[in-house]
C-alpha cells in the first residue's frame, strides 16, 4: 500500500516540477509527471530490496526526493532535444525534393 501512496505523491511533486521549469511547451502534459511517478516507484522498490523498512523515514525521503529529481532532469533535457530535432527536421525539409520521413 505504501508503494501506491509514494507513487501518487511522487507524481504530484513531478507535476509541480512541470509547471516550475520553463519549456513545458516542448513535451506532453503527462510526460514529466509519469516519469516522476515511475522513478519514485523504482527508487522505492530498490530501497525495499536493499533492506530499508517500509515505515522508516529514510525510504520516504529518498523516494520523494529522487523521483522529482529525475522528473526535473527530464524537464530540463526535453526542450533542448526537441528544439535540436525540430531544427534538423526543418533543415532537411528545406532542401529541394525533401520529404517528411523521419
Amino acid at each position: 500500500m505504501e508503494l501506491l501512496f509514494v507513487t501518487v505523491i511522487g507524481a504530484a511533486l513531478a507535476l509541480g516540477v512541470r509547471y516550475v521549469v520553463p519549456g513545458r511547451h516542448a513535451h506532453g502534459l503527462l510526460v514529466v509527471p509519469l516519469a516522476g511517478a515511475a522513478a519514485t516507484a523504482a527508487i522505492w522498490a530498490i530501497c525495499v530490496w536493499i533492506g530499508l523498512p517500509f515505515d522508516g523515514g529514510w525510504i520516504w525521503v529518498i523516494a520523494l526526493v529522487g523521483g522529482p529529481l529525475v522528473a526535473l532532469a527530464l524537464a530540463l533535457t526535453l526542450p533542448k532535444r526537441r528544439e535540436h530535432a525540430d531544427a534538423q527536421l526543418l533543415e532537411r525539409l528545406m532542401k529541394p525534393g525533401a520529404t517528411a520521413k523521419a
